[in-house]
């Protein structure tokens, strides 16, 4: 069990009382059971605490202090909020010092083990009085009694949801709904229902948002909606973008903080969207990237459930659980703290403004982590397998924080979303503001085109001609959306269509030419022949002609490859390639490595060709 953290020291009042519960639960997964006590957003809320004012205080150092405001029953409490320490599934610790209100400190402390018997929790909470009032509170236990009977009840809530004999973790009061919303969410159901993107899911979300949790719709995301549901992402995510138009949802972009992943600026339209913000927990200023910090979330239509101010908990692990450890170490001291991190890559940097460090860890040995004299981040070598030790060697207490970099598991970003189709197609109006662009860091663009066109007018006469190319529009069309990408314009007989993810890009292109032989037997015989070239990499996104499109030199390099093409094959990037399950979609193919001198481009320009005889007919 961990040490009180630092600066947890009494500031006013009595001699602090401890009291713990112990509760079982046998059966249950480890991390389901701290997915949901660990949340003390949602934990505060079952257990009907109230909302508090957040008030944020910059320090002359950059860093910043963070005050709550609430009254409970007759009190009006006024507190800092020190901040939590955790390991994620092992424990957590969450001190608080009341400057108003019976109390002057309040500490709980949440830990996890296992004994003989199996899976156990241990609840911790110690309280210093601040007056007399204070003091009688404690010493008659009523307090810890109290808190133990309602915490109590959610911990077997908790226990039950992780055994899968529950379908919500916890009990709570039913929401409050704005008048005639019951009647609204039914119509929005059925709007939703009746278009391709409902995928037998709009009842499902109309339930989430009539009965759960306050804390579940301050932001929706699509992607953890599709864990929770057991359903594909993009159903998830074409089912939110509907809910939008049919008035159930509404959309907001978020601008994330590259460094602790809050969103600093928030806005209902990519047109709206600063160009940058300032995180003032991190004293950075940081711009905009489609790809890694402007992020769309969800929430109820204000007609339909209003969400209030203030919060339920500001810290806590489930607010960020990207970071794997968040431990203050008092200055000039170190401390071991047993973990067990999934290999993988990860951030090591403080709570605090300053340095920071990518690693990877892996091979069951953890690295050191030691803060410098100047506050700068180091990596000490592996030394144990089961602890990571952290050496403040400066002169303040430092937080130090391990964040995953898989942080973007739940973030829909702005990239992937506006690369879907059904986005492009509700939301064709959602577009940048003019002469505005925002960086993207990389994206998949593919351009094909028809062989042999003027050939094919003078075969088969104008009408059947265009026919044949408007049919093939729509073929392209339905491949790159059965792919997870949109298509961006048609330009002559070409087209331009985004991906997100490369794997979709290839398997789509893949999908492509070996189904232009089905096109063409459909269309009676008169057969086509596409041209197509991929390739990845940064890019910009603008507004042209009144819808979203790309723009430099990633755009011109997939244009010129697609010319390379002879027909019937693949032509993809050196980069492209570079992903590894895109790559291996290619494994067994026959292809070609080549080089060309491309137009635009100052050196020769080397491209993987993938056979059409290897895709014909597979």
């Amino acid at each position: 069990m961990t040490a009180t953290a630092p600066g947890n020291v009494r500031r006013r009042g009595g001699n602090p009382l401890r009291r713990s519960v112990v509760w079982r639960f046998d059966g249950a997964d480890a991390h389901a059971i701290w997915e949901n006590l660990a949340d003390t957003a949602r934990f505060n809320e079952a257990a009907a605490l109230p909302r508090h004012a957040i008030i944020e205080k910059p320090q002359p150092d950059g860093s910043v202090r963070y005050f709550g405001a609430a009254k409970v029953g007759p009190f009006r409490l006024y507190w800092e909020d020190l901040p939590v320490n955790w390991v994620t599934d092992r424990w957590f610790e969450h001190p608080r010092h009341f400057e108003t209100g019976p109390l002057a400190s309040l500490i709980a402390h949440f830990e996890l083990d296992r004994d003989e018997a199996g899976l156990f929790g241990r609840y911790t909470i110690t309280a210093a009085p601040a007056n007399a009032l204070g003091w009688a509170m404690l010493h008659s236990g009523k307090f810890f009694r109290g808190a133990f009977r309602n915490f109590s009840k959610l911990a077997k809530d908790a226990h039950a949801y992780a055994l899968g004999r529950r379908d919500e973790p916890f009990e709570h009061p039913a929401p409050a709904l704005s008048p005639g919303a019951a009647a609204r969410i039914d119509e929005a159901v059925a709007r939703i229902e009746a278009t391709p993107f409902g995928h037998g899911l709009a009842k499902q979300l109309g339930d989430f948002v009539r009965s759960a949790q306050e804390v579940d719709m301050l932001s929706i995301r699509p992607l953890a909606l599709a864990r929770r549901w057991n359903v594909p992402a993009s159903r998830a995510i074409d089912l939110c973008l509907q809910a939008v138009k049919s008035g159930l949802l509404d959309m907001q972009w978020n601008l994330l903080c590259p460094r602790c992943r809050a969103p600093k600026a928030m806005a209902p339209g990519l047109d709206a969207l600063p160009t940058g913000a300032h995180c003032g927990t991190c004293n950075v200023d940081y711009d905009r990237d489609f790809a890694k910090n402007v992020e769309a979330v969800f929430r109820p239509s204000a007609s339909i459930r209003p969400i209030g101010g203030g919060e339920y908990c500001l810290f806590g692990p489930m607010s960020a659980p990207h970071v794997r450890l968040h431990v203050t170490v008092p200055a000039g001291e170190s401390r071991d703290v047993p973990v067990a991190f999934e290999p993988g890559p990860y951030r090591l940097r403080t709570l605090e403004p300053g340095d920071e460090r990518d690693i990877e860890i892996g091979g069951g040995v953890l690295p050191g982590f030691r803060i410098d004299a100047t506050g700068a981040v180091q990596v000490d070598p592996p030394e144990t397998t089961s602890a990571m030790r952290l050496i403040n060697a400066s002169t303040r207490p430092r937080t130090f924080i391990v964040e995953s970099r898989h942080w973007v598991a739940d973030a829909l970003t702005a990239d992937r979303i506006t690369t879907r189709q059904t986005f492009r197609d509700l939301f064709s109006a959602e577009t940048l503001r003019p002469g505005d662009d925002v960086g993207i860091q990389r994206i998949v663009l593919m351009f094909t085109d028809l062989k042999g066109s003027t050939a094919l007018y003078e075969r088969v006469g104008d009408a059947a001609a265009y026919h044949l190319v408007r049919e093939h529009f729509a073929f392209l069309a339905t491949t790159v959306r059965e792919h997870d990408g949109a298509l961006v314009k048609t330009i002559g007989d070409a087209v331009m269509a985004a991906f997100a993810d490369p794997a979709d890009a290839v398997a789509a292109a893949l999908a492509i030419q070996r189904k232009v032989a089905d096109f063409n037997r459909a269309q009676g015989g008169a057969g086509i022949v596409i041209k197509l070239g991929l390739h990845c990499g940064p890019t910009i996104a603008v507004t042209l002609n009144e819808r979203l499109d790309y723009f430099g030199g990633t755009v011109n390099m997939a244009a010129r490859l697609q010319n390379e093409s002879r027909g019937g094959d693949i032509v993809l990037s050196r980069a492209l390639l570079e992903d590894r399950k895109a790559a291996a979609l290619l494994d067994g193919l026959p292809g070609s490595d080549e080089t060309a001198r491309l137009k635009g481009f100052d050196r020769p320009v080397p491209f993987r060709r993938i056979e059409g005889a290897a895709l014909a007919g597979r």
